[in-house]
């Protein structure tokens, strides 16, 4: 802490120690200076940030498409590739796509992602029930929070 000083006066400063004048928040009145060495400050800025990111989990969304006609085989492998996904720790966005005449059986698609929520079990929650979205209806699972 110097105290309030000319812009000149603290640029002399910082260059009889061999340091640079970083301008904190200029906005203030009087502006607030640091008298630092910048390429360090930068540096250690950067390391922070890159630390920090590497403690941030991201989570995907993965998706799985079915068809209204899908036989109870098929429909359990797609029940299982979910059930993965969401032990990883990922969203997963189910759609029953309806091609044709399909369109007229689109309750069908809503009672079929409601069965694969009921094959789910508790191990994951409903983030957006299903709903009609074009030509398919779109559920969003995530993983049950751990508490």
């Amino acid at each position: 802490m110097l105290g309030v000083m000319s812009a000149r006066e603290a640029q002399v400063i910082a260059d009889e120690r061999e340091l640079d004048l970083v301008k904190v928040s200029p906005d203030a009145k009087p502006p607030v200076c640091k008298i630092l060495d910048y390429g360090k400050f930068r540096y250690e800025q950067a390391r922070r940030e890159k630390e920090s990111k590497k403690n941030q989990k991201v989570t995907e969304i993965k998706e799985v498409r079915t068809s209204v006609r899908v036989q109870d085989h098929d429909l359990q492998v797609k029940v299982k590739a979910i059930s993965k996904f969401i032990e990883d720790g990922n969203k997963v966005k189910v759609s029953v796509r309806f091609r044709g005449r399909e369109m007229s059986y689109t309750e069908t698609g809503k009672t079929l992602l409601l069965k694969i929520k009921d094959m789910l079990g508790d191990t994951c929650v409903v983030e957006k029930p299903p709903k009609m979205e074009g030509r398919s209806y779109v559920m969003y699972l995530a993983p049950k929070k751990q508490s």
